[in-house]
């Protein structure tokens, strides 16, 4: 079991969905594709943790729906007091970053620019979902205040980036070149 095994638990530990239903709900907190996420299901489904059935559809193919088994939501249970490991980060604009010296200063600004008005839209993203929970669903004990403090770590995460684009396009925008460096080939 990997963790986007655990994910796909508990968004079905929920309420049943497809695979299709449950990719959607998770790409807000991990990125997967279908590609990951039905080899897991069925695997999942094997192994008893989850169970399905098939619903009829007009005008579309017929969906598999899956539900979590007992036995699912008990190695769930058992994740939950796993150590936690530190996160993994994996990010393409931190390499590019790293080798920006090998490119002029527009398109180091364009590269910061496209990563800004995505925080821009994670961040609207987040604030309309935080907008639609209730002073009731802020409480502990609800799965809704859960949900409450994931948006909102959403929302801290997307406004840190934003805030470090800006300033990173403060300091590009101050640089005074426009063409890359002449790249010397080290010597042996």
């Amino acid at each position: 079991m990997n963790t986007l095994s655990y994910g796909l638990l508990a968004f079905l530990a929920r309420e049943p969905g497809s695979g299709y239903d449950v990719m959607l709900k998770i790409q807000p907190f991990w990125q997967a594709k279908h590609s990951q996420i039905y080899p897991l299901l069925a695997q999942m489904e094997e192994n008893e943790l989850l169970s399905s059935h098939w619903v009829k559809q007009c005008d579309k193919p017929d969906k598999k729906v899956y539900s979590i088994t007992d036995s699912g939501i008990r190695k769930l249970k058992e994740w939950m007091y796993k150590p936690l490991p530190d996160p993994v980060t994996r990010d393409e604009l931190s390499m590019k970053t790293f080798c920006m010296w090998m490119t002029d200063r527009d398109n180091a600004i364009d590269i910061v620019e496209s990563r800004k008005s995505y925080f821009i839209r994670r961040l609207e993203s987040f604030q309309s979902m935080q907008g639609k929970v209730t002073e009731e669903h802020k409480k502990f004990g609800t799965r809704e205040f859960y949900d409450h403090l994931l948006i909102q770590k959403g929302i801290f995460n997307a406004a840190a980036g934003l805030e470090w684009c800006n300033w990173v396009l403060g300091i590009l925008r101050e640089c005074d070149y426009s063409e890359p460096p002449v790249l010397v080939k080290p010597s042996n």
